[in-house]
């Protein structure tokens, strides 16, 4: 392509564009949970360790790949490696974001069902068996699921298709401090509940005895999933860095930020749940039943109940904006496609299989491939397999293959803020600690570990 390559404008637009491509619904409803029962402050302090051995040094190979060569997740490799067979991490990183895209926004879908809920007051149900019910019924109706995923899909069009500046970077730079707005506000009310010191209490407290070989591997693998590694979107958006942009800065502010929002959430979630004599859960029933239930308990019920979940949207449209650059980053850079046609051809698809994935809890639940339905296909697909492969062949490409002048070239900043020794330490992890544990998160996800 001769046309200059868009650029993120501002500072403020990297941090809040790469933090909102990690931000997503598992550090709203899987990190609490998985803290809670696994070791509390042991837990905490054991996701911070690979968060900075594992997340960090890959988020900076990304960085480095994308912001090296100005181009798509295929296109970069395409130049670094060319005829080689690295490249197959891009073809891998665009089947993913499809894939991922696809479910993702059926769940997506469900928090705009759960806004429109929360207006009416959940047709007055509050009980978790009630509420159990309802979830179950409007997740198995025939168009509803649907209907939400396509108004979804269409929000992303209308973001996306309006460019780099004025679609991805404006709507982040709104998006990201309102959500931390949201998390604050909840934050100070749980903080006033009765059960706060027992949720807090359950949430930081070591249990050091709770620290088991598994709950090292779940650990591994939430500071891998978290910041969205192996799928390339750090890579596209790293493509519209500008040079001066540091790297491990803002690789380690991006990590920060998002384990600073998967702990609010925490500090959000477990006061309440004890306040109301709950059993602490994570996933959608946690969201969708628990917390509703808890909600309509509290003085301003609407209030609360429609923040959440506008904080969910939230997470879930930052995550699901850096997923489709994937895809149009390429057609627009590899085909020449127009940024609207590259758009929408990238959100029909998505359309269509979104619109499978939510039927495949109802009217299609009995079209299985190896007993899973196709929501539950796409999410092991990716999430199991291309996306730890992925984040193994970048480790391994940046830390072996690719030359130590450009790694070094891009890393370094020029304010002396970069140490050689900070260098050296990122290309040991990419070389030798990112791989194993990435090998090992790939082999629990298997089951073969």
């Amino acid at each position: 392509m001769t046309e200059k390559r868009a650029q993120f404008a501002t500072r403020l637009g990297v941090i809040a564009t790469t933090v909102g491509s990690a931000v997503g619904l598992g550090n709203i409803w899987r990190f609490p949970f998985e803290a809670g029962v696994h070791g509390g402050g042991a837990f905490l302090l054991i996701d911070l360790f690979f968060i900075f051995i594992i997340g960090v040094p890959v988020v900076c190979a990304e960085f480095i790949i994308g912001r090296h060569t100005g181009l798509n997740v295929r296109g970069a490799f395409r130049v670094l490696a060319p005829g080689k067979p690295w490249g197959i991490v891009g073809y891998l990183g665009i089947i993913a974001s499809i894939l991922i895209l696809s479910f993702y926004s059926v769940v997506a879908g469900w928090t705009l069902e759960y806004i429109y809920q929360s207006l009416t007051g959940f047709g007055g149900v509050s009980s978790i068996a009630g509420l159990h019910s309802q979830f179950d019924g409007f997740a198995t109706s025939n168009w509803r699921p649907a209907m939400w995923t396509l108004i979804f899909l269409a929000i992303n069009y209308f973001i996306l298709a309006r460019g780099v500046q004025k679609g991805i970077e404006k709507m982040s730079n709104i998006m990201m401090p309102l959500l931390f707005v949201i998390l604050i506000v909840f934050c100070i009310n749980s903080l006033r509940m009765p059960g706060a010191a027992e949720g807090l209490s359950f949430l930081f407290k070591p249990d050091f005895s709770q620290v088991t070989p598994s709950v090292m591997l779940g650990a591994m693998g939430q500071a891998f999933f978290s910041l969205s590694l192996g799928l390339g979107c750090l890579i596209t958006y790293s493509s519209y860095f500008k040079k001066e942009t540091p790297l491990l800065r803002t690789a380690g502010i991006m990590a920060s930020l998002d384990t600073l929002v998967a702990i609010l959430a925490a500090i959000i979630i477990f006061p309440a749940v004890f306040t109301f004599g709950m059993e602490p859960a994570a996933g959608p029933k946690l969201v969708f039943e628990i917390l509703p239930s808890i909600f309509m308990r509290m003085p301003g019920s609407m209030l609360w109940s429609v923040l959440f979940f506008i904080l969910l949207f939230l997470a879930s449209l930052s995550s699901t904006i850096s997923m489709s650059e994937i895809t149009i980053a390429y057609m627009t850079d590899e085909f020449g496609f127009s940024r609207r046609k590259a758009t929408g051809c990238n959100i029909v698809v998505a359309m269509v299989l979104g619109t499978l994935c939510a039927l495949s809890f109802g009217m299609i639940s009995d079209w299985t491939v190896c007993g899973l339905t196709l929501f539950n296909l796409f999410d092991y697909l990716s999430s199991n397999i291309i996306l730890p492969i992925g984040g193994m062949i970048i480790s391994v490409f940046v830390g072996w293959v690719l030359d130590r002048s450009v790694v070094r070239r891009e890393l370094m900043t020029d304010d002396g803020s970069v140490r050689p020794w900070m260098i050296r330490l990122v290309t040991i992890c990419l070389r030798y600690i990112a791989p194993a544990c990435i090998g090992l998160v790939f082999l629990f996800g298997l089951g073969l570990w």
